[in-house]
């Protein structure tokens, strides 16, 4: 079991005159609180802004309860529904149980200033569920830039969960790396020469400074960002067999689904992987410093999605282990944990995942890699 981490130990307490009075006073709310399993703190990023300042980094869009019932209802997404006997495990690991694809589980990207959140939670979950359904066969990364940018019109003014899946199913995502240069040490792909990395400069993300290499968001090198048009061609360096946009498309054949509730949600992460969910982020989220979030202060923000991993149990609380995209150096490396079996900001109620036994391949060739 892990412990909840110490906001003390790691100085993620901002300066108190570098703090919103009203921050200040939620802060001083949620530390009074009996019970909590999350450490608060005051993140340099939101400090000195009032509660809800990462509006505008919820790239989620619409209820998507009600856009995966509609699709449901077309036939775009199937109903995923846990064996009547599933029992799932105290604890699973994606990257655990399918040591061949850490690589590409374990990849944690950054989206930047742009609320492409859909794109990337789809991407990453993706590109987990294609190399575990080929045993690794195919082990890389697809382009959130591909698929944030080609798939709807909004890029970083937001999108949908399904989105990703139907575009990778309807005409497939290239291959694409994170954003180059990085500091040589977040991007595990970095020197294949894939088709389309992401474009968008690395920022520094909603905490503390610590080991983060990157400007501010708003600062120089990292400022407000625009979406830019989607790409037709690969990167000038990219490399064969990578470097033809359109002989590098990867796809599946199968269904798209959509687990409800926490057994079917684990049952499908531990019959395929990750999947991609989409969450309510309240403003207290916004103070997270590791542990076991739950909502406890402040009002909803906005939806945002993200890539699910797994689930544990820390000291008698359940979790789910959840991969953003703020880069490595946010939250727990990158990942935060949710309460598990609540259905918190009805992280729950919104998922969606290529099937298990969904056949993925390289488009152009029409060949399946099983």
């Amino acid at each position: 079991m892990r412990a909840v981490v110490s906001s003390v130990a790691f100085g993620l307490v901002a300066a108190g005159n570098d703090v919103h009075p009203l921050r200040t006073a939620q802060i001083a709310e949620l530390k009074a609180m009996p019970g909590m399993t999350w450490t608060p703190a005051a993140h340099p990023r939101f400090a000195s802004q009032m509660p809800g300042a990462s509006k505008d980094l919820c790239g989620v869009k619409g209820d998507q309860e009600e856009i995966i019932k509609a699709a449901i209802a077309s036939g775009e997404i199937a109903e995923y529904h846990a064996d009547e006997n599933y029992v799932a495990p105290d604890n699973f690991d994606s990257a655990a149980n399918w040591p061949q694809c850490a690589k590409v589980i374990e990849d944690v990207r950054d989206q930047s200033n742009c609320g492409c959140c859909w794109a990337f939670g789809g991407s990453s979950a993706a590109s987990a569920r294609m190399c575990i359904a080929t045993n690794a066969s195919i082990l890389l990364p697809l382009s959130a830039q591909d698929i944030c940018f080609n798939s709807n019109r909004n890029g970083c003014g937001g999108g949908q969960i399904n989105t990703p899946w139907s575009y990778i199913k309807r005409t497939g995502a290239v291959s694409g790396s994170q954003q180059q240069p990085d500091d040589g040490k977040t991007d595990p792909f970095k020197g294949m020469g894939l088709c389309s990395s992401f474009s968008l400069p690395h920022c520094h993300h909603h905490g503390p400074k610590g080991n983060d290499p990157y400007p501010a968001e708003g600062a120089s090198g990292c400022p407000s960002e625009r979406s830019p048009r989607g790409p037709t061609k690969c990167d000038a360096d990219a490399k064969a067999p990578h470097n033809d946009f359109h002989n590098d498309k990867y796809t599946f054949s199968g269904q798209t689904t959509s687990p409800n509730g926490e057994r079917s949600i684990q049952q499908a992460i531990q019959e395929g992987g990750p999947i991609e969910v989409a969450f309510t982020v309240y403003s207290d989220f916004e103070n997270y410093a590791g542990g076991v979030y739950q909502h406890k202060s402040g009002s909803s923000v906005g939806g945002h999605a993200v890539n699910m991993v797994g689930w544990g149990v820390d000291n008698g609380v359940k979790y789910w282990k959840v991969q953003n995209s703020w880069n490595p150096y946010w939250g727990e490396k990158g990942y935060f944990r949710i309460i598990r079996g609540k259905n918190e900001g009805r992280i729950e109620s919104q998922a969606t995942a290529s099937a298990a036994n969904a056949k993925w391949s390289k488009k152009a060739s029409g060949s399946v890699v099983i």
